[in-house]
């Protein structure tokens, strides 16, 4: 191979692949903007873990395209080769050949870097989402007798995954998604939960934070103090110690044993519960979230 063809090739593929790239992307956009909305709105509910589904699709899709960017790259590189797109460069000094080559290489390695990061999110993302869905349908099974269940409650802290109103009062069901392991446990310490075996450390400040944010906004709602109870979901991990007052730590197992967490303090009357169902559903109908 000499310089002048590796060149030329390069340029065509990269041109090409860049314009793949820009074509894909004013599609998607194209398609979001003329794209039908959804004919019931007012009827349709989030669903668990509606927001990762929502980015777990933009990360497929931007996967896709780099991923396809990438085949474009091969073949026109090869075909241009072939074709002796070398005539482009030809004249040109060593030095600006190499030069424009390096930028090239610098380009493809940011281009991978960028397509390993999507790679990774695209696959926590999708840890996240299924681990919401196996908690908030655990959660549909056996709440209809206690109270309802809503998804993907805004706050101005980051969102609570799942929201239980009943009678017995409010549940804030926050879940923390790690890669199930073999014999893994985990405890909660004060404000962190520990992971082993590793004695990894992940921090709950955020979780309480949101329901914090989660009781001042019912509080207001109300016109007097209500008892948010925290919950903390880690699917497919098993629950070494519970010796905390303020957080119930539960698997999608044993999920059910909120049922039993009751005080006087926390109890709803039913128009409390009336006012809280309607605003939580005006707030969750698809397409609408407020902050």
């Amino acid at each position: 191979m000499d310089i002048e063809a590796i060149s030329g090739a390069a340029t065509v593929a990269v041109a090409s692949a860049i314009v793949f790239i820009l074509a894909a992307r004013s599609f998607q956009i194209l398609v979001r903007t003329l794209g039908p909305g959804h004919r019931f709105a007012a009827s349709i509910m989030r669903e668990a873990a509606q927001h990762y589904r929502d980015e777990f699709d933009q990360l497929r899709f931007r996967q896709s395209t780099y991923l396809s960017a990438g085949l474009v790259f091969v073949i026109l590189f090869v075909a241009a080769y072939e074709l002796n797109a070398g005539r482009l460069f030809l004249g040109y000094p060593l030095w600006q050949l190499y030069l424009f080559l390096s930028v090239l290489v610098i380009g493809a390695i940011y281009a991978a870097y960028r397509l390993l990061r999507t790679v990774v999110a695209t696959r926590q993302i999708k840890l996240l989402c299924d681990a919401n869905i196996a908690v908030g349908h655990q959660l549909q099974r056996f709440s209809a007798d206690i109270g309802r269940v809503f998804h993907d409650i805004a706050t101005s802290a980051g969102a609570v995954d799942h929201v239980l109103v009943g009678p017995g009062g409010l549940y804030a069901i926050n879940v923390i998604a790690r890669r199930p392991r073999k014999n893994g446990d985990v405890r909660l310490e004060k404000h962190a939960l520990v992971f082993l075996p590793g004695e990894t450390r992940i921090s709950i400040v955020d979780i309480n934070a949101r329901n914090s944010r989660l009781e001042k906004r019912f509080t207001r709602a109300l016109g007097h103090r209500v008892r948010v109870r925290s919950v903390l979901a880690v699917p497919g991990w098993n629950i070494e110690a519970q010796i905390s007052d303020e957080h119930l730590l539960v698997n999608e197992k044993n999920l059910p044993m909120l049922r039993g967490w009751k005080d006087p303090d926390g109890y709803l009357m039913n128009e409390d519960v009336d006012a809280l169902t309607g605003l939580l559903t005006s707030q969750c109908r698809l397409g609408k979230v407020d902050s």
